[in-house]
This record gives C-alpha cells, structure tokens and sequence, in this order.
C-alpha cells in the first residue's frame, strides 16, 4: 500500500456534479468517502461514478438502528461493490454481527468482494466532557473508546473508526489486522475547524492508524492537488 493509499478524501459536497468535479481535480486520490449528505442528494449514481474511475469507496452513513433494519442496509450497501461501510458500534452486538453476516452474504450472492464492516465508538466532534455532561457515559473517553473496539471485533467486525488519540491504545489491544480508520487528522499547517480530538498525519501513522480521513485541508486549499501531494510527502519522509 502507497502512502496515498492510507489517505482517504471525503466527497463532502451537496451534489453529483460538485463530487464529480472534486474527483477530477484530485486524480491522484485512490480513496473517497461518501457521506450523509451527498448520498442524500445523489443516490448511488456517485458510488457508480467512483467504481467505474477505479477508485476505492468509504461509504459512511453510520447506520445506527434495530438489528433487522441494520443489516438490511448492510446488506443493500454491499451490493454497492464499496470497500467500507460505517455502523455504530452502540446499536450493540446483535445488531453488528447480523449487519456483518448481512453485507458478506450479499457481497457473496453478487459475485463482489465483502466490504469491510467498521464501527464508529465516538464521533471525533465529541470530547471527553461530552462523553460525560452530555451523553452520561461515567467511562473514560479512552475506555468507552476501547469497549466500543472489543464490542466490534467481538463481533467479527474488520475494524473502527476512531480518533487518532484512541489509536495507539485500539492497536496494542486489537492486534496488527484490526483497521482503525481516523478522522481528526490535520496537518500542522492546516485549520483544525470542529474537530476536537487531532494528530498531525504523521502521528496519526505512528500511533497505529490503518487510513486517515483528511478533508477540508485537502478540498478547502486554494490548491487542492498541491495539498494533497504535500501530505502524502510529509507521511513518506516520517
């Protein structure tokens, strides 16, 4: 795997056409995600688009619900032919191995590789105080980080996503093929913007991430190759 391989950009545009155009000014992206809002706005037809320019495909919609409606969007989202699909980890053990069970049969029955199901524990605008003030979870941010990792591997999950300050804790106790994918990574040089909990990319690798999330200081810089590129150098000279 390249170093720009590990990084993955996010389509977070409202619109086919805007994604469409942000893919054709980052050729050497290999991976985009595709979140909430342009999948709300486009449908499939992005996901289409993505596979037929050979490129890898996050799908994050964080599925969160019952586990018969969890592993019916599974199921549906891996006859997409995308790489990884997000759950929440709190929709509990159930709910994660019928999704699991859900995506590889269909993956199977449409002759396409079985995604890789990963679990958010806590979304990375959230901060130890919110954990406790908010969302009454008495747990250390590292704990409840690490019980939602075990609850997700437990249940034949191929990883988590998680903030790259749970990472090196999530790597010594899950093991060398558990994937830790991180939002929250941003270059020295950029913004941090409504991330709470960042590394540097750099960091970020060293403490045990598998792929990094970048977006804004890739897709928001006057020169968005030329971020891309500055970053993939900087991870390859750490």
């Amino acid at each position: 795997m390249t170093t720009a391989d590990r990084v993955i950009v996010p389509l977070d545009v409202a619109s086919e056409a805007e994604a469409i155009a942000l893919v054709q000014t980052l050729p050497a992206v290999t991976f985009w995600k595709v979140g909430l809002e342009l999948f709300v706005s486009s449908g499939p037809g992005i996901l289409s688009y993505l596979k037929d320019q050979g490129k890898r495909i996050f799908l994050d919609l964080k599925f969160h619900d019952i586990p018969n409606t969890l592993a019916g969007a599974c199921r549906t989202a891996a006859g997409y032919g995308v790489d990884l699909i997000t759950v929440h980890a709190p929709a509990g053990k159930t709910a994660l191995q019928m999704a699991q069970q859900a995506a590889v049969a269909a993956a199977t029955a449409a002759g396409l590789s079985s995604p890789n199901l990963i679990a958010v524990t806590l979304l990375t605008s959230l901060d130890a105080r919110s954990l406790a003030f908010e969302l009454k979870v008495s747990l250390e941010l590292s704990d409840y980080a690490l019980q939602m990792a075990l609850l997700a591997q437990e249940s034949g999950l191929a990883g988590v996503v998680c903030s790259p300050h749970e990472a090196a804790l999530l790597r010594r106790t899950c093991g060398d093929d558990f994937l830790l994918v991180c939002p929250g990574v941003r270059p020295e040089w950029a913004t941090q913007g409504d991330q709470r909990r960042v590394m540097t990319p750099a960091q970020a690798i060293v403490a045990g991430a598998s792929y990094l999330v970048i977006g804004r200081p890739i897709t928001a810089a006057p020169d968005p190759e030329a971020a891309f590129n500055r970053i993939c150098q900087e991870l390859a000279a750490s």
